[in-house]
């Protein structure tokens, strides 16, 4: 399989993990099991979402996509004014602490960092619900460029060190699943190049042993939600079952399941994603003329940004941190 079907992939498989998981959010454990009882599960609608509706998880995560391809690189102040925008818009969904930050007046190069000074939270997991673009960017420039890349685009909304540290966790783990390896096998290469100060906590939920019950926190929290992302994948053989027991867990359902779309979509291909989620997939994204992205623009999205993913980042400004 090549590297561009991956990517196709990964950003495919997050945006129907987001649309799947959608209609559950908040809910309890098992209760997508008990709906989809034969496991071939729908994308049903529900909550305020139609059949098919992805949320801001994947709206994002094509902002950071079309910014990266109108730029050729990663021009942080344009991330930041694209997400401000589509925030102004009243998307009809938004994590509380990214509209804060995003609306708050602050410049963005100390908009995040005010927020968690000022609030002391920071953690969510919103800096991991986007990455599928970015990590699909900058897998071809190698472990070190792709998770710098991860925690500069975190650091736009999320204060916390710990989702800087997450993103750029999940950016290497795409970036590996894109060569053809194993993502699963490269945790422990890739929780070497964690700061320090974060990396036994990552260590920690993402180990063999770890299961979501073992979360000291809620989903929506940036640690168990890759953890059960990992976990997920780890404990299933295909993407269907993969993104069917992220869902079931319950909770922050959509971004879970975006999360282990995006690892699972890398992992398996594009086949894999059943086109009863792709025919019925929309991504409508606010703030940008009534435009609503289908599932072959998400396919053309991923592939364009994989062909030009060799060229230079004029890195324009980086968070202060």
């Amino acid at each position: 399989m090549r590297n561009t079907d991956r990517a196709v992939g990964a950003v495919l498989g997050s945006a129907v993990g987001d649309a799947l998981g959608a209609p559950f959010e908040f809910g309890l454990a098992g209760v997508f099991r008990e709906r989809f009882p034969d496991g071939v599960g729908e994308l049903c609608g529900g909550g305020g979402w139609d059949p098919g509706e992805a949320t801001d998880d994947t709206q994002m995560a094509v902002l950071v996509g079309e910014s990266l391809l109108e730029h050729g690189g990663l021009d942080l102040p344009d991330v930041f004014h694209r997400f401000r925008r589509w925030a102004a818009a009243d998307p009809k969904d938004i994590g509380l602490q990214t509209e804060q930050v995003l609306l708050g007046g602050d410049p963005w190069d100390s908009a995040a960092a005010m927020h968690f000074q000022i609030n002391g939270r920071a953690a969510g997991n919103g800096s991991l619900m986007r990455a599928s673009t970015s990590a699909v960017y900058f897998a071809a420039r190698g472990r070190a460029e792709t998770m710098d890349a991860g925690r500069r685009i975190a650091a736009l909304t999320h204060g916390d060190g710990a989702a800087w540290e997450g993103t750029a966790i999940l950016h290497e783990l795409v970036r590996v699943a894109l060569l053809g390896e194993d993502p699963v096998a490269a945790l422990p290469s890739t929780l070497a190049e964690v700061a320090p100060e974060h990396r036994e906590r990552w260590a920690t939920v993402l180990a063999p042993a770890w299961h979501p019950d073992d979360a000291t926190e809620f989903n929506g929290a940036v640690w168990p939600c890759l953890g059960s992302a990992v976990w997920a994948l780890r404990t299933t053989g295909s993407f269907e079952q993969a993104l069917a027991a992220a869902v079931d867990l319950g909770g922050d359902t959509d971004t879970v399941a975006a999360v282990t779309g995006m690892l699972a979509g890398a992992v398996y291909g594009p086949d894999a994603v059943p086109s009863r989620w792709t025919s019925t997939l929309h991504v409508p994204l606010p703030g940008s003329g009534g435009r609503i992205l289908r599932a072959d623009d998400l396919r053309d999205l991923a592939k364009a940004l994989t062909e030009q993913s060799g060229s230079g980042d004029r890195r324009p400004g980086s968070p202060r941190r």
